[in-house]
């Protein structure tokens, strides 16, 4: 199943799409837009997709933050306050990104198991621990 949460107005509303997506396995993906900072509207949709695909249960999630300029501290509430996850599994590639991670992950709950990332292979094998077979 699929779901793909838009951006705010503009030209470019396809390039700032963020991706939402169940992974197999249980473990939902979100795929923010590189190039683009991350406001809090784009968040809550994307955070409604995740908790629709959820269907009521708590999942493992994986946050592709790669090429991501910012995140707003709005948007940084909606991932880690509204969306019930079991884990965060945070991916990025650059220096930049590990920043954008951290920055994510200092306002989390310490009950919730999250790390970072340098390939989503990795991070989805991470994750798997905390999905829930039912």
């Amino acid at each position: 199943m699929t779901a793909e949460a838009l951006a705010g107005p503009g030209a470019d509303r396809a390039d700032r799409a963020i991706g939402v997506r169940m992974l197999d396995g249980g473990i939902i993906e979100v795929l923010l837009p590189p190039n683009h900072e991350i406001e809090g509207p784009e968040a809550r949709v994307a955070g409604d997709a995740v908790r629709s695909l959820a269907a009521g249960r708590r999942v493992p999630v994986l946050l592709v933050i790669t090429g991501v300029v910012g995140v707003s501290v709005e948007a940084r509430q909606v991932y880690t306050g509204s969306i019930a996850a079991t884990a965060f599994a945070l991916v990025g590639e650059s220096p930049v990104d590990r920043v954008i991670a951290h920055y994510l992950l200092r306002s989390r709950s310490e009950t919730i198991p999250a790390q970072f990332f340098g390939s989503a292979p990795e991070a989805v094998e991470w994750l798997r621990q905390y999905a829930r077979e039912e």
